[in-house]
């Protein structure tokens, strides 16, 4: 009885799977194959050499943290749209839409101000670690420039997320899809002409690869756009968007005081995690390349996880918009519970290839060495990852913003970045050793994380008057 139960809490029916990988491939796919493309982008770049890997490494680390600032307050905004999508009102998503594209430029405004006036001060602390071999000097030349070429895809990024987001959240994940597989197959190709200058095509090295990237995402951009205001059938919301671009006062406030906990907390997590970067970078310059490797080569993997997080915000969002809250519920446990075995699964395929990925790179042997050993650690803990980020999502998507603020970056700063900080610097511990202890404080986490989720406390209508 207690095992038919158990079945019926966390496994659903055909019908219920169907619907979650309905939306969740596209994602999938759009998001594997990009992540793919980094990889190759990755080991292009890579096979120069370590230090303009490196260099290109640290660069990409400190743009991620705009990119989850636009993530974190884009779906403030986004929890309101799958809501209002739920309740069939496209005037609230044209306001969410408003709302986002004044924050992405705002965003914007300050990212570039960092990056122009001390981008070369940020990369050189990545670049103060112990000399292992490798040229600081030459990986931070190699940084800066990529770094003022990349600058210019950011417009393009913010303005692409406000699209897809939207669009995902009242349920259209093929065409965000669509235009990201056309973004990387651009990526791909341009990599290849311009950093090693084929066919013609001078070689320019990492500025290639930036100047690949600049372009794929402005076409990214350009596809997702041109669909949604040719098919204002399908995104009745697109109608008269541009008419105004002001949001009334009171909604900014409630858009605001529900989203700015996950901007905060996405800033905060992102800047996090690239304190953790540098603290296992002052173990040397290939740490630096190792942990490139291993989290390039991951995040092709993760992606069949990550995407049941964003299965939870669009799915469960529009039930709570519908006010069912009994399904809502259900649906999660059965959400979470897939998201970790498939996560266990793909643990199982990052492990037994962890030696083969570090062997393409043109880097030091001990430089690989460290990669594997990465990998193999990140796979034992993939379903924690899993588990996470589903109940993070599930959390989110009642608008119980402050608690997720308080469940990850609180967290991060409160425990995984002194310990970080300190094994670091003060103790002689392996790299690797650092990196297991740091995830094995997440348990704690794991635990609050499930008892929120079996208590229901996000269960949440935010957009009924």
């Amino acid at each position: 009885m207690e095992n038919g139960s158990l079945k019926q809490k966390f496994i659903g029916d055909k019908s219920f799977y169907r619907r979650v990988l309905t939306i969740s491939v596209p994602i999938m796919i759009q998001t594997g194959i990009t992540n793919f493309v980094s990889l190759l982008d990755n080991i292009m770049v890579g096979r120069t050499g370590t230090e303009q890997m490196s260099g290109v490494a640290i660069v990409n680390q400190l743009i991620f943290v705009f990119y989850l600032c636009c993530f974190g307050g884009f779906s403030g905004a986004g929890i309101f749209t799958a809501q209002y999508y739920g309740a069939k009102d496209n005037e609230g998503i044209r306001h969410t839409f408003r709302y986002k594209l004044w924050l992405g430029f705002i965003l914007l405004c300050a990212a570039l101000f960092t990056f122009i006036f001390f981008g070369e001060e940020l990369i050189s602390l990545y670049l103060n670690g112990t000399d292992d071999g490798g040229d600081l000097a030459a990986a931070l030349a190699y940084g800066t420039e990529y770094l003022k070429i990349m600058l210019f895809s950011l417009p393009a990024f913010a303005l692409t997320q406000v699209y897809s987001n939207t669009l995902r959240e009242c349920g259209e994940t093929v065409v965000p899809m669509r235009a990201g597989l056309t973004a990387v197959f651009v990526n791909l190709i341009f990599n290849y002409l311009l950093i090693y200058g084929k066919l013609g095509f001078p070689v320019l090295g990492v500025k290639g690869a930036a100047i690949a990237t600049l372009l794929s995402r402005w076409v990214e951009f350009t596809v997702v756009a041109l669909w949604t205001h040719r098919h204002k059938e399908k995104c009745p919301y697109i109608k008269d968007l541009y008419k105004t671009l002001i949001v009334p006062f009171d909604l900014v406030k409630k858009y605001f005081v529900t989203g700015s906990p996950l901007l905060v907390n996405e800033a905060l997590w992102s800047a996090g995690m690239a304190m953790l970067v540098q603290c296992y970078s002052v173990r040397g310059l290939n740490v630096v390349a190792a942990q490139n490797i291993s989290n390039t080569v991951c995040n092709v993997f993760n992606v069949v996880f990550f995407a049941m997080g964003d299965a939870i915000a669009i799915i469960i969002g529009q039930h709570l918009g519908a006010k069912d809250f009994v399904k809502a519920k259900d649906e999660t446990n059965k959400i979470i519970a897939f998201a970790v075995f498939i996560a266990t699964l793909v643990g199982i395929v990052i492990a037994s290839t962890s030696r083969l990925f570090p062997m393409i790179y043109n880097t030091t042997p001990e430089a690989k060495k460290i990669a594997s050993q990465f990998l193999i650690a990140q796979a034992l803990f993939t379903p924690q990852f899993a588990l996470l980020h589903s109940s993070y999502f599930a959390i989110r998507s009642g608008g119980k913003t402050v608690i997720t603020f308080l469940f990850d970056s609180v967290f991060m700063w409160v425990f995984s970045v002194p310990v970080a900080f300190l094994l670091s610097r003060f103790t002689g511990i392996y790299v690797v050793w650092i990196y297991v202890i740091l995830q094995m404080t997440d348990w704690i986490k794991c635990v609050i994380g499930v008892i929120l989720v079996h208590k229901g406390v996000w269960i949440n209508n935010i957009v009924s008057d």
